[in-house]
């Protein structure tokens, strides 16, 4: 079994989360994800984002909130934003308000046990605008699913894992939700499989209407390409 299923605790960036198995185990790259997000608000948009963290802040939806890692850390870096947090299973909903209370941030959370590819109008109707996405989606390629290591298998969630024949299941769906959800030049940020890049940039090209573009891949710690962001035209 997993270190941190047996200890039920582990450190993301600057927060220590409760972990409860079946609920996937962050990993160091999404570490890198939220790095990166900061990194894009603090920066590449300063003349949007300088003041949210004296008046307003950003409103962020996570789709496949698992323990709640990633949005997390985004409310405890903007002290005034609000968020919404969904993932389809019960178990990392729970997790997430869990580790919301336990951080003192759920009064900006809203958790939501919804399925991003079946209840998408069910989510667009109680989200809102949002001005981020960020999403670590299941991405693995169906066929891989057998190659991973025996203790992901045996114990933490394959629906947060298995994105389908080509890993972009999710992806898609989440693509989709940012044209009906995303304020005008808002983003979208994705932790990927290192071959989605190539494959999210010709979808994008066939869906016009979704008036996406995607503005960059970044690589993680490994040189992999593994995030993407795209904007809303």
């Amino acid at each position: 079994m997993p270190v941190q299923y047996v200890i039920e605790e582990w450190d993301f960036r600057d927060l220590t989360l409760k972990i409860k198995p079946p609920v996937f185990i962050p990993r160091p790259e999404t570490e890198e994800l939220v790095s990166l997000i900061l990194s894009e608000l603090a920066t590449g948009e300063k003349d949007r984002w300088h003041s949210f963290n004296q008046t307003s802040g950003p409103v962020f939806l996570e789709v496949g909130c698992g323990s709640g890692a990633i949005i997390l850390s985004l409310l405890n870096s903007f002290k005034q934003s609000l968020a919404v947090a969904v993932d389809k299973s019960p178990e990392a909903v729970k997790l997430t308000r869990e580790n919301a209370e336990r951080l003192g941030v759920h009064h900006r959370l809203q958790e939501l046990q919804l399925n991003v590819i079946s209840d998408a109008c069910e989510l667009v109707r109680v989200c809102g605008a949002v001005d981020v996405i960020v999403s670590n989606p299941p991405y693995v390629f169906h066929e891989d699913m057998s190659g991973l290591m025996p203790d992901i298998l045996r114990y933490e969630d394959h629906d947060a894992l298995n994105g389908g024949v080509d890993g972009m299941d999710v992806i898609r769906a989440i693509l989709q939700l940012a044209a009906n959800v995303l304020k005008d030049n808002g983003k979208v940020f994705l932790e990927v499989d290192p071959r989605h890049p190539v494959m999210i940039e010709h979808w994008l090209q066939e869906c016009p209407k979704l008036q996406l573009s995607y503005q960059a891949t970044h690589h993680d710690l490994y040189g992999k390409q593994r995030f993407c962001i795209l904007q809303r035209k």
